[in-house]
C-alpha cells in the first residue's frame, strides 16, 4: 500500500468515534520519504479544528526546538507526524484525557511499514515513550530525555506544552545538551 493510500484509509477511520466528544478527525502527516518521525500524544481541539498537525503553541515550542521554520516541519517529504492517538479525545481535569489506545495498534506499524527504515524517531511526551520504549518506564520524564542517547534511533522529549517551560527552567541541560545533538541528528538526515 502506498502512503498515500493508508493517509486516505487513516484520516477516514472511525474506530473510536462513539468516544469522541468532537467527532473523528484523524490528523496524520507522511510520505513514503519521511526520514524524522515525529510520535506525540493527541491533537488538541485547535488541531482538531485546523487539521493540521502540531497547529497551537505546543507545535511552536516543538518548532524552535528543532529550529524548525513551518515550511520544513510540514512538509511531508522530510517530516512524519504521527499521535498516539490520531483524533482529539476530549477534555479531562488539568488538561485532555490520554490519546484513544486504538490507534496505535490499528495505524503505527502499518504507518512505519511505508516510512524509510534509516529514520530518527523522536518520542514526544509520556505516552510515546512509554508504548515504544516499555523497559524504560520507571524512570521519569527527565531521566529518560537525559538519557536520550541510549535510546537510538528513538529519541525521548518532554512535551513542549507551556508547563515545559517551567521543566526547562530546572533542567537547563536540555538546552546545553540535548536540543543542540536533537538538531545535529536531525539535520545529518535531512541534509
Amino acid at each position: 500500500m502506498s502512503a498515500a493510500e493508508l493517509h486516505k484509509e487513516i484520516t477516514a477511520c472511525t474506530i473510536c468515534a462513539e468516544h469522541l466528544p468532537l467527532g473523528p478527525r484523524p490528523v496524520v502527516q507522511f510520505s513514503e520519504n519521511s526520514r524524522v518521525l515525529i510520535i506525540g500524544q493527541a491533537p488538541g481541539t485547535k488541531v482538531h479544528a485546523s487539521g493540521v498537525p502540531w497547529d497551537d503553541d505546543s507545535g511552536d515550542r516543538l518548532r524552535s526546538w528543532l529550529g524548525f521554520e513551518k515550511s520544513d516541519f510540514y512538509d511531508a517529504d522530510k517530516i512524519a507526524l504521527m499521535p498516539m492517538g490520531f483524533c482529539y479525545p476530549g477534555k479531562a481535569s488539568g488538561g485532555d484525557q490520554p490519546p484513544r489506545k486504538e490507534c496505535a495498534p490499528e495505524w503505527h506499524d502499518r504507518m512505519l511499514d511505508v516510512l524509510p527504515t534509516e529514520r530518527l524517531t523522536l518520542l514526544v511526551g509520556a505516552y510515546a515513550q512509554a508504548y515504544y520504549l516499555p523497559k524504560a518506564k520507571k524512570l521519569s520524564m527527565t531521566e529518560r530525555v537525559r538519557r536520550f542517547a541510549d535510546y537510538a534511533p528513538f529519541f525521548p522529549l518532554p512535551h513542549p506544552a507551556w508547563r515545559s517551560a517551567i521543566w526547562m527552567r530546572k533542567n537547563p541541560w536540555f538546552e546545553e545538551d540535548v536540543l543542540p545533538e536533537l538538531r545535529r541528528q536531525v539535520d545529518a538526515l535531512l541534509t
